[in-house]
């Protein structure tokens, strides 16, 4: 197929434009009462986002660094125009009378506790990725949510990307013709940072960071920001970054959890440095094709520097690459022409993401949510029975109908962490 016909067929020249966010009539109406946890990095950046759109305050904030909770809520004054109250619990911000609705924000292993505890409180919910640490948590979080009824919002925020919308529709179309292959990779070179053992800042409350997992000894590589390579918060970069593909993938080929997982990988380069493996090469046996999962955070990455982070859908008509603002398509044949286009991300998928959720409450109309928690639950659950097969090095094997790994007792033992004394899992 030559470039002109296959331009005329997709029909994507001025249908690659996003969309202005909007959240009708909420600003010039009563705000929404908002509580954040987690007011580090990512925190910040979910609050700002939710400012832009519009229709809110943020009326308390949580955090166990004293020293993110006094810059968040400062921020947070210049931004709305009137301060937080600040609380070093979770439960605390909770019990605020007027709160109406909460972000989630913390490290992973505190995700279950306290979304759990949004949801007896009759709170609606946005929580960042992965919904949970293991796969035991985001069943029992998908059970509070169904009793409490409440709007969830997960924090995918790349289903709102055009170009990921636009691969969607040209798969559904046919353009590519039946898909065979899909393979995502995100290759960087990692700044684990610095691994010595030390005393946490004196802001810091590490006791209370780790919370149910467990506590290890303080250092900056595994703390604020850095604990995403580290396997007792994060998890590793499939269950960090990669997660967002995984989504993607699923979105865009209307896909539940796949049903089989094989993983092959190590720390090489970064062994002393990180605890998760920084190459790995992980099979998801998805029902409509096979999803192969690349990641090296050393070395050159891709041949190909501009495929470095992405995903190929590969068809018997042609191969597509997409990314967060960009789109290739590749016919097959030696003298066919590549076709590429480029997205505006002016207004940005978080922004958008966010007015999704709040529109969501504002009308209490879940129909408007774009990541729901099962979905949530889907992709959290495909890295990490991922994971599990990487570090079991053996076949992961998922029953969907019994939501639990099948014979293999070693795999099926990971589904649930055991918590810390102080904490009691919830699954």
């Amino acid at each position: 197929m030559d470039r002109r016909s296959f331009i005329k067929k997709s029909a994507l020249g001025t249908a690659a434009i996003t969309s202005p966010f909007y959240i009708s009539g909420f600003a010039a109406e009563r705000k929404l009462k908002v509580g954040l946890i987690g007011a580090g990095w990512y925190g910040m950046v979910i609050s700002e986002a939710a400012l832009r759109v519009g229709g809110l305050e943020i009326v308390g904030v949580c955090d166990v660094d004293s020293d993110h909770l006094s810059e968040s809520a400062e921020k947070l004054e210049q931004l709305q125009g009137s301060k937080p109250k600040t609380f070093k619990y979770y439960q605390d911000l909770l019990d605020m009378k007027e709160l109406e609705a909460v972000f989630i924000a913390s490290p992973p292993q505190w995700h279950a506790l306290q979304f759990i505890a949004a949801c007896e409180k009759g709170l609606d919910i946005f929580c960042e990725k992965p919904l949970s640490y293991d796969v035991m948590e985001g069943l029992a979080m998908m059970r509070a949510a169904e009793k409490a009824g409440n709007i969830v919002q997960i924090g995918f925020q790349r289903r709102q990307s055009e170009a990921f919308r636009n691969a969607k529709r040209l798969i559904a179309e046919g353009r590519a013709g039946d898909i065979h292959q899909i393979v995502a990779q995100i290759h960087y070179q990692a700044n684990p940072g610095d691994t010595a053992i030390q005393d946490p800042p004196e802001s810091l409350d590490w006791h209370e960071w780790c919370g149910p997992a467990p506590m290890l000894p303080y250092r900056p590589s595994i703390g604020h920001f850095n604990w995403r390579l580290e396997r007792e918060y994060g998890n590793g970069h499939l269950v960090d970054w990669g997660i967002h593909h995984i989504d993607t993938i699923r979105m865009i080929m209307d896909e539940g959890i796949p049903t089989e997982y094989k993983a092959t990988g190590g720390t090489y380069a970064l062994q002393g440095q990180i605890t998760t493996p920084d190459t790995l090469t992980a099979n998801m046996a998805f029902s409509k094709a096979p999803v192969v999962w690349h990641h090296r955070m050393w070395g050159t990455g891709d041949l190909n520097p501009e495929f470095n982070n992405g995903i190929f859908f590969h068809g018997d008509k042609a191969t597509i690459f997409v990314s967060d603002n960009r789109l290739v398509i590749m016919p097959p044949g030696r003298d066919a022409e590549r076709y590429d286009v480029t997205f505006r991300t002016e207004v940005g998928m978080q922004d958008n993401h966010m007015a999704d959720f709040l529109n969501a409450v504002k009308h209490k109309d879940p129909r408007r949510i774009t990541c729901t928690v099962q979905d949530g639950f889907a992709s959290s659950t495909a890295v990490q029975l991922a994971a599990i097969a990487f570090y079991t090095n053996s076949i992961v094997k998922w029953d969907n109908t019994r939501q639990t790994v099948t014979d293999n007792p070693a795999a099926a033992a990971m589904l649930r962490r055991e918590y810390r004394a102080d904490w009691q899992h919830p699954g």
